[in-house]
């Protein structure tokens, strides 16, 4: 089997920004063909800065791409011929924009009644269904941002994290429905939202509070179930350990040299050392900060024990690990080269990263009308007249 189970699917895609593409993008890299819906000129994605500069080549690799004016009868049109020969559509709009535009799911369904409508929402059904969602709204709300920072400082996570877990939910949903399909030979309605899925995120610190009737403490305030279980400063750059067992304790204590913290049997059983953080922690942060980050890493790489450098970004793109699989060649819309991360996933042995291209706006508009049947001289007449814009 080659590593494309989804091969033979055809999705159509109307997002913008990260949750929505996240779900065509996981698709597409199953195998399933992606035929992404812009707006003349492409979506205004491509075009942000800052923080948004990564969003749209890490979540639209592998996609075609048809730019229409769905404010046109003809873009309309055109939309609704590709709605009606997919399998799946995928949309992260605000609540009943594809409604207006006369492409709700009870329309398409009823011209399509195998399709598979994936809304990607900031809240299910419920008080809050009509308010406008983003990642960082659904981490304030859902207290993922209460859990990070400090006390009395909320802090987001540092990365899409909502966003693309609801995205991922989104597929979970898909190939459920799909499954279905197969028995029924119908499709459904799938609905993923980010304020529930920010509320199953923090769900371990709501049941924390119902075991224990105690307010889970914000992260960085926290009580660790671990005496060692943090990060240290070495002579040069910081590493986390983690030391979570007993037996990870003598391993410790040995390749460290710690003797006089072995030889105490009060310090033996983790909760023992848990109680005695106070004690202990002093001592290893001062051993751990005469050595430096690599003599630390040496020590502990092949041991067992959970350990960490702390890693940047612009780290990744040279580390080992990813060079075996994790990054694939993506071609931006600009022409230039550069790697990212592909699919975390292997199927049959195999890797599912491959080679991607981001397309430039519109750059398979000609190519999707024929698929659909359109004669040339109909394509060349929705592009001279603004209904279909070419890249």
């Amino acid at each position: 089997m080659s590593a494309t189970p989804l091969a033979g699917l055809k999705v159509v895609e109307f997002t913008h920004m990260v949750m929505g593409p996240t779900v065509g993008h996981i698709l597409a890299g199953l195998g399933a063909e992606i035929v992404r819906i812009e707006p003349i000129g492409g979506d205004q994605t491509r075009r942000l800065l800052g923080s948004g500069a990564g969003y749209f080549p890490m979540y639209n690799r592998g996609k075609q791409s048809i730019c229409l004016d769905l404010k046109s009868d003809a873009g309309l049109e055109v939309a609704a011929d590709l709605v009606a020969g997919a399998d799946i559509l995928v949309e992260n709009f605000r609540p009943g924009a594809l409604d207006r535009l006369g492409l709700s799911w009870e329309v398409t369904s009823a011209r399509n009644p195998r399709l598979i409508y994936c809304s990607e929402k900031g809240f299910l059904p419920g008080p809050y269904e009509n308010r406008t969602a983003l990642d960082e709204v659904a981490q304030m709300m859902g207290g993922l941002a209460y859990m990070t920072g400090p006390p009395g400082r909320p802090l987001r996570a540092g990365a899409s994290v909502i966003d693309v877990t609801g995205g991922m939910f989104g597929v979970i949903g898909i190939l459920a429905a799909l499954e279905e399909r197969h028995r029924t030979g119908r499709g459904q309605k799938v609905v993923a939202s980010l304020f529930e899925t920010t509320t199953y995120l923090v769900g371990q610190h709501m049941a924390q509070f119902a075991v224990t009737g105690k307010p889970a403490a914000p992260m960085p305030a926290r009580v660790s179930a671990w005496a060692i279980y943090d990060v240290f400063e070495t002579r040069d750059e910081p590493v986390f350990i983690g030391v979570v067992t007993d037996s990870l304790w003598e391993k410790f204590c040995r390749l460290f040299g710690l003797d006089d913290l072995w030889a105490d049997e009060t310090l033996r059983a983790n909760n023992q050392r848990v109680l005695a953080r106070d004690r202990i922690l002093p001592t290893i942060r001062a051993l751990v900060a005469t050595m430096s980050r690599d003599e630390v890493i040496a020590r502990l790489d092949g041991s067992g024990l959970p350990f960490a450098p702390i890693g940047r970004p612009e780290d990744l793109f040279d580390d080992p690990q990813l060079a075996e699989g994790g990054l694939e060649d993506v071609t931006l819309d600009t022409g230039a080269q550069t790697r990212l991360p592909t699919i975390p996933l292997m199927m049959d042995g195999e890797r599912l990263g491959k080679g991607a291209t981001l397309p430039t706006p519109g750059a398979d508009s000609r190519a999707i009308l024929a698929g659909l049947g359109y004669e040339a001289a109909r394509i060349d007449e929705l592009i001279a007249d603004g209904s279909v814009g070419a890249g």
